[in-house]
């Protein structure tokens, strides 16, 4: 078979591990053959394409981003779209596909195979809000890293005596916030699945400092106050539909300094937390899901993304994967309330 792979979405660590293991076992093993598609959905769009042999997987494995290119271009979105693709992978000779990305990449993924292309999903997003798997990969780097800022900012609030409001990724979901403020002793913790109210906030915050210990807030880059709207860059909307979010941090930083009468700061990880060398979590996880997601191709078994449950990988069909974003459930959240303040 001639398979390609691509990339879509945000970038994010171990997506070069899915691609070494998805080539090196789909050569030695099966004896297929591979091409790369270049940014994503674009790639077969326009039949920009690399060479993607054993060669050019070779020591890839530790690197962040990915050796493909990223984008977020909807094909749907595109007049004759579809047809583009099929017809550019007709005239390449590509058998199948396999697809790494998260909701978006794996929503034109789900529909593709609807209309006849060959697709095998692989999960990956740092906001772990893909449904039917329990992590994707590169959610494990994004926490770490958040975890490393927090650490590091304890020690530079306390010397100040001031309130250090850290804005980490998650639209709609809060599992990098809630993860990275549990590990890294946050006092507040806030998520886009439960509207705030600034003034128990701020309540949280007077009562940290009664410690003589400096608060660290953690917020989610969609998280909302209860009477108040997302805060954004501006209104455009990309192919997806997506706003550009930011913002809510400082905005946040502002009202607690105003209603503490304490100094507050604000601290944007931003792509950091999805940019350097992937943990050894993600990059077994990364690696297992290739290997995975190359037996399912081989095997004639598409339309299914390769998911964790558990310990083991599995097969779950693509439209099961993107039917709704796994949220924070409210259990989760009420576990960590138990620090707010102290």
């Amino acid at each position: 078979m001639r398979i390609g792979v691509l990339t879509g979405g945000g970038d994010c660590p171990g997506l070069n591990a899915v691609i070494r293991a998805v080539v090196r076992k789909g050569i030695s093993t099966y004896g297929h053959e591979f091409v790369g598609f270049r940014d994503g959905w674009r790639g077969p769009l326009e039949g920009i394409t690399r060479e993607l042999g054993i060669a050019q997987v070779r020591g890839i494995l530790p690197r962040g981003g990915t050796i493909l290119g990223s984008s977020r271009t909807n094909p749907f979105k595109i007049d004759g779209g579809v047809e583009r693709i099929k017809s550019n992978l007709a005239d390449l000779g590509v058998d199948a596909l396999v697809a790494i990305g998260g909701e978006d990449t794996l929503g034109v993924a789900a529909k593709l195979t609807d209309l006849g292309v060959n697709v095998v999903g692989v999960p990956k997003t740092i906001d772990n809000d893909l449904g039917a798997t329990d992590y994707t990969f590169g959610f494990d780097t994004a926490v770490n890293i958040a975890m490393e800022a927090i650490d590091r900012l304890h020690t530079t609030a306390e010397s100040h005596h001031r309130t250090l409001v850290v804005e980490v990724m998650g639209r709609h979901a809060g599992w990098i916030a809630l993860h990275a403020g549990l590990a890294g002793g946050a006092n507040v913790i806030l998520l886009p699945e439960r509207q705030f109210d600034v003034d128990q906030v701020a309540g949280y915050v007077e009562k940290r400092f009664q410690t003589q210990y400096s608060p660290i807030v953690v917020v989610a880059e969609g998280a909302q106050p209860l009477d108040g709207q997302m805060v954004l860059h501006n209104q455009e909307l990309d192919s997806f539909g997506h706003v550009r979010l930011g913002g809510i941090g400082q905005w946040l930083a502002e009202q607690l300094e105003a209603k503490t009468g304490k100094e507050a700061r604000t601290v944007v990880l931003g792509h950091i937390q999805r940019g350097g060398t992937p943990t050894a979590f993600d990059r077994v996880l990364a690696t297992r899901f290739g290997l995975h997601a190359i037996d399912a191709v081989h095997e004639g078994d598409f339309g299914k993304m390769v998911a964790l449950q558990s310990t083991d990988i599995v097969r779950v069909p693509l439209a099961d994967a993107t039917r709704e974003l796994k949220t924070v459930p409210v259990e989760r959240y009420t576990e960590a309330e138990v620090f707010f303040g102290s």
